[in-house]
C-alpha cells in the first residue's frame, strides 16, 4: 500500500519556517505585551498592504470579523441581509446572532459563489448589506454585484475567509467591498497557530468603530460609546501570522500549480470532463483554499470508503445548505428552492492540495479516483 495522503499537511509547511516562528514568539515573550500591541499593529499594516485597502483591524476569528462588521454597520432586528446559501455557517449565523433576517441566494454552479442576478433579485428596502462569499479561493463574480448594491446603497461585506491573495480583475479580496473579512483558522491558505481574524477597509471611521467594538466598545480607556466585545486579535498570533504572511503568495502559487497539475493528470486519465467534474479557473487569481470537484452524488460516500481504504485524505465540506439548516427552518425555506446549492452539496469532494503535495501525492490521488470510477 501506498503511502497516505493527508488533505492537508500542516507539519511540512511550519517545518520549513520553523525557526522564524519560534524567533517571533519568543519576542512576544520577552516582551510580555500578549494584547494589541505593536506586534498587532505591525501585521495589520501589512494585511492592509498586501490587500491593498487603506486600514485593517485585526479580531479573535474569521467569525468575530462577519460579526463585528455587522455590528459597525448597525445591523439588527428588521433588517434583511442577503447571503448565498452554500457556505460556511459562520456568513449566515453572524446575521442571526444580531436579529436581522438572513436571506439566502443560490450559487454559480461552475464556481460555486453567489449567483449576482440571483442576488441582485434578493434586494428589497429592508435589505441591509450582502455578504458575497469567496468561496474555496476564488473571488465572486464582483462587477454585477457591485452595481446592483451601489443602484440600492446596500454595504457590501466580503467574506474573504477563505480567499486571502485571490483576486478580481487585478483587485485582491477585501478590497472591493465596503469591508473584508478575513480568517486565519490554521487551515487557511494564511493559517495562525489557533483562531484569528481581519477585517480590511478603505473607510477609516469604519476601521475606528471597529476598534473601538473589538474592545467592548472602549474609547478612551473605561468610555463606551457603544456596546461592543471582546474581538481582540492575539500579538501571539499577530506575530506568527506576521512571518507566514512573508511566504503566502509562495504558497498561493505552489497550490496554483497544484491544480494545474491536478487538470493534466485528470485529462491523461480519461476522467474530465465528463466523469469528474473539475472547478473553473475563471478569469481572476484563484488560490485554492480548496480543490473541489464533482462526481455522481450516488458514487460520493462509496468513493469516499474506497478513498479512506487506501488513505487518500479528502472532505465534503458543507453537505447540507444553510437554508436546509435546523436552526434556519423558521425562515421557511423548503428544499428544492436552491437547487445548485442542494446539488453542490450532493456532489463535491475535497481533494488535497497544500503547496507541498507532491508529484507522487497527486497521481496517487487522482490514480485512487480513476480505479474507483473505472477509468
Amino acid at each position: 500500500m501506498n503511502a497516505p495522503v493527508p488533505l492537508l499537511d500542516l507539519t511540512a509547511q511550519h517545518a520549513a519556517i520553523r525557526d522564524e516562528v519560534d524567533a517571533a514568539v519568543r519576542e512576544v515573550f520577552e516582551s510580555q505585551r500578549f494584547i494589541l500591541g505593536p506586534k498587532v499593529e505591525e501585521f495589520e499594516r501589512a494585511i492592509a498592504a498586501y490587500c491593498g485597502v487603506r486600514a485593517a483591524v485585526g479580531v479573535s476569528s474569521g467569525t468575530d470579523a462577519l460579526l463585528i462588521c455587522l455590528m459597525a454597520l448597525g445591523v439588527g432586528p428588521g433588517d434583511e441581509v442577503i447571503a448565498p446559501t452554500y457556505t460556511f455557517f459562520a456568513t449566515a449565523g453572524s446575521v442571526a446572532r444580531l436579529g436581522a433576517r438572513p436571506v439566502f441566494v443560490d450559487i454559480d454552479p461552475a464556481s460555486f459563489n453567489v449567483a449576482p442576478a440571483a442576488l441582485a433579485g434578493a434586494i428589497t428596502e429592508r435589505t441591509k448589506a450582502v455578504i458575497p462569499v469567496h468561496l474555496y479561493g476564488r473571488s465572486a463574480e464582483m462587477g454585477p454585484l457591485l452595481e446592483a448594491t451601489a443602484s440600492a446603497g446596500v454595504a457590501v461585506i466580503e467574506d474573504a475567509a477563505q480567499a486571502i491573495g485571490a483576486e478580481y480583475r487585478g483587485k485582491r479580496a477585501g478590497s472591493l467591498g465596503r469591508a473584508g473579512c478575513l480568517s486565519f483558522f490554521p487551515s487557511k491558505n494564511l493559517g495562525g497557530a489557533g483562531d484569528g481574524g481581519m477585517v480590511t477597509t478603505d473607510d477609516e471611521d469604519l476601521a475606528a468603530r471597529l476598534r473601538s467594538l473589538r474592545n467592548h466598545g472602549d474609547g478612551p480607556k473605561y468610555h463606551h460609546k457603544f456596546i461592543g466585545g471582546n474581538f481582540r486579535l492575539d500579538a501571539l498570533q499577530a506575530a506568527v501570522l506576521g512571518v507566514k504572511l512573508r511566504h503566502l503568495d509562495a504558497w498561493s502559487d505552489a497550490r496554483r500549480r497544484n491544480a494545474e497539475r491536478y487538470r493534466r493528470l485528470f485529462a491523461e486519465a480519461g476522467l474530465s470532463p465528463g466523469v469528474v467534474a473539475l472547478p473553473e479557473e475563471g478569469p481572476y487569481r484563484h488560490v485554492y483554499n480548496q480543490f473541489v470537484v464533482r462526481v455522481p452524488a450516488a458514487q460520493r460516500e462509496p468513493l469516499r470508503e474506497f478513498l479512506r481504504g487506501r488513505g487518500i485524505g479528502h472532505e465534503v465540506y458543507y453537505p447540507v445548505p444553510l437554508h436546509m439548516q435546523e436552526c434556519f427552518r423558521y425562515l421557511g425555506y423548503a428544499q428544492g428552492d436552491f437547487p445548485g446549492a442542494e446539488a453542490a452539496a450532493r456532489e463535491t469532494l475535497a481533494l488535497p492540495i497544500y503547496p507541498e503535495l507532491t508529484d507522487g501525492q497527486a497521481a496517487a490521488v487522482v490514480g485512487a479516483l480513476g480505479e474507483f470510477l473505472g477509468t
